[in-house]
């Protein structure tokens, strides 16, 4: 190997990787360059491209995502209003379909409904669509809730997640109030 100590070689490959050159602003992404700009999941960036058509990276070979900067910019602004604005993913798409494929810059507030909606959205998922049974009278396995159900359990609930999720409400609230307050 090398005479070099392990903390020099260490310092070595941190230049170097510090030394690398950053991409151009036009230069496309890949799905973990976007994902890391964004702090969005990998699988959540696939899952908006089955609900949001206009975001079409190109595909190489092997599946390979690549992200132009038009896309990116959709992305951040569709985080945005889901994320930030409180929209539901129904309501990011009316407003993709009400501008024409484009979503503008001076997009209103969510309203009361909307906010009702996504919070509804959050707090209860839709139930998985259990699959039709191939055989006429064959009755469908028991779900985890009905098994639960049955020894009289409830789904464990994270109560750091609770009081997380209860915190951000409030502060949800206090800053609807202050745009109420500026609007």
């Amino acid at each position: 190997m090398s005479d070099m100590p392990a903390d020099t070689m260490t310092d070595a490959v941190t230049i170097a990787a510090r030394a690398r050159p950053k991409k151009a602003p036009n230069a496309f992404r890949t799905i973990s360059e976007v994902a890391d700009d964004l702090h969005i999941p990998q699988h959540v960036l696939r899952f908006w491209e089955t609900k949001f058509p206009q975001v079409k990276p190109l595909k190489r070979g092997g599946g390979r995502r690549y992200y132009r900067p038009d896309d990116i910019a959709l992305l951040r602004r569709i985080s945005d209003l889901l994320y930030i604005q409180g929209y539901t993913i129904k309501g990011v798409q009316r407003l993709l379909r009400d501008g024409g494929g484009r979503l503008s810059d001076d997009i209103p507030p969510p309203s009361a409904e909307e906010l009702a909606a996504a919070e509804a959205e959050r707090a209860d998922p839709p139930a998985p669509i259990e699959p039709e049974l191939p055989i006429p009278g064959l009755s469908p396995a028991p779900t985890v809730a009905q098994q639960a159900a049955r020894v009289n359990l409830r789904p464990k609930v994270d109560p750091e997640t609770e009081r997380l999720r209860a915190l951000l409400t409030e502060t949800l609230r206090e800053l609807e109030t202050l745009r109420a307050l500026l609007g």
